[in-house]
């Protein structure tokens, strides 16, 4: 009788532990944020935190992981527990490093995808006194310079630099020859280079441009985005102006988790984000940063294999890679 008793107690403990499992979360969750604090990605980050806890009914902790080109932070997620308390602020570059380093440490399907976030676009733009008033200006110029006008990103295989090849190679120009690409590090760095004369223009985030194009010490040409900018309404877009590559690139943000995470996390974040894309704090704070919310308009798992499969097309069409 006492085995029996003791054996229902085991049966009735492990089923109290399987609801207790799904009733997720219980305790703060985890963001990492593979980049430092201050940044595109950490302002979303703590943005998504404000606004998710009133749905989550939990807190959500930031913590900034940065290295590797956010490979760091990455990594340490799609390694993580898949219980849900751990996910990760995910960015381009999840997408974009592995599609152009066969030796990058995570893949760019190595997670669940949560959901879509926003879209962060990025700003062609040349100085305010530039001759320049259209992107047709400004390609006509590059081609008529041989190579002598330059631009500045953070490196050949960023977002920033695929940004402007992208948009010569959708010229008929040479991504690699038409214009010198000169290397800054920082949202800052790169637009204090083109304030200062140092370079002819560039094509970098949004959020490092637009005080400077409110003051009119720059002039934005065109935007890399899905849709016109709230802020620059007159400005077209890639797609608008007929850039098919260049109308494909953009930054953007996601939530992503480790891979195999339980279905009730999953179920639980399909609700909190449904909250979330109407939510008045996270709309007011995207928009405060020059960023486009996407949240429930976009299928993530889709949406990351066509920005693998374009980085890595482009990185062998300019032969950053070898044509297989």
């Amino acid at each position: 009788m006492k085995k029996l008793l003791s054996s229902i107690a085991v049966a009735a403990t492990l089923a109290a532990g399987t609801v207790y499992a799904g009733d997720y979360p219980d305790q703060a969750v985890t963001l990492v944020v593979p980049y430092g604090p201050g940044g595109a990605s950490d302002l979303a980050g703590r943005a998504l935190a404000e606004a998710a806890k009133p749905y989550l009914g939990e807190p959500m902790t930031v913590v900034n992981k940065p290295g590797a080109g956010g490979m760091n932070g990455a990594r340490s997620v799609s390694e993580a527990d898949p219980n849900g308390y751990t996910l990760l602020l995910a960015r381009v570059g999840m997408a974009l490093t592995p599609a152009v380093n066969p030796q990058a440490s995570v893949d760019w399907d190595a997670y669940t995808f949560l959901g879509a976030l926003e879209a962060t676009p990025m700003i062609l733009a040349v100085k305010g006194d530039s001759p320049y008033n259209s992107v047709e200006d400004l390609l006509k110029a590059i081609k008529d310079s041989n190579g002598r006008m330059s631009y500045a990103a953070s490196g050949a295989t960023a977002i920033d630099g695929f940004s402007t090849q992208s948009l010569l190679s959708d010229a008929g120009l040479d991504p690699l020859t038409a214009a010198t690409l000169v290397p800054y590090k920082g949202g800052g760095a790169l637009a204090t280079a083109l304030l200062g004369g140092h370079v002819d223009f560039l094509a970098i985030s949004a959020g490092s441009l637009i005080p400077h194009i409110e003051s009119g010490d720059m002039k934005a040409l065109m935007v890399f985005a899905p849709e016109r900018m709230e802020k620059l309404p007159n400005v077209p877009t890639a797609t608008e102006l007929g850039y098919k590559q260049a109308g494909q690139v953009t930054g953007w943000s996601a939530l992503y988790g480790p891979k195999d995470l339980p279905a009730n996390v999953v179920a639980k974040w399909n609700d909190v984000l449904s909250k979330v894309a109407t939510d008045k704090t996270w709309l007011t704070l995207a928009q405060r940063r020059g960023s486009i919310s996407t949240v429930g308009k976009v299928d993530m798992p889709a949406y990351a294999k066509e920005q693998y499969d374009l980085f890595h097309g482009l990185a062998k069409k300019f032969g950053y890679l070898p044509a297989e």
